[in-house]
């Protein structure tokens, strides 16, 4: 699915200000530097629709075979609460965040622990702890 592309210059659906300084450069291919950075891509492209980047930094133990696209989902806001690990000599870390949304308008909140892994020298979600 091509999913809905971000202008480059408008601001990043992360919260950052500019997409292309942000989301933009990891959506294109270029890997995430930690645990919080792709946390943010990754929430990026579920507000952009893109469920091939999705799908792609989603550990192979865990990931589903496919996404389905929710057109009643918005994902408006991403908070990200607490990080641990992800540094250059760790294989996980977690990122705690609280994504907002509106679910055919009726706002909502999902909270999650995050455990990401470095997989073939990148890193990728794996699952919620």
């Amino acid at each position: 699915m091509a999913g809905k592309r971000a202008p480059r210059a408008r601001a990043c659906p992360c919260g950052s200000p500019t997409y292309a300084r942000c989301c933009g450069p990891l959506h294109d291919g270029r890997p995430a530097e930690n645990p919080p950075a792709l946390m943010r891509s990754r929430f990026s492209a579920f507000a952009l629709d893109l469920s091939d980047y999705i799908l792609r930094t989603w550990h192979p133990d865990t990931r589903p075979a496919l996404l389905q696209s929710d057109p009643g989902m918005r994902w408006v806001r991403l908070e990200v609460l607490e990080t641990t690990g992800g540094t250059l000599f760790d294989a996980e870390g977690t990122v705690t965040f609280r994504a907002h949304f509106r679910d055919n308008g009726t706002p909502g909140v999902l909270d999650e622990k995050s455990r990401f892994v470095r997989h073939n020298a990148r890193w990728v979600y794996h699952s919620p702890m």
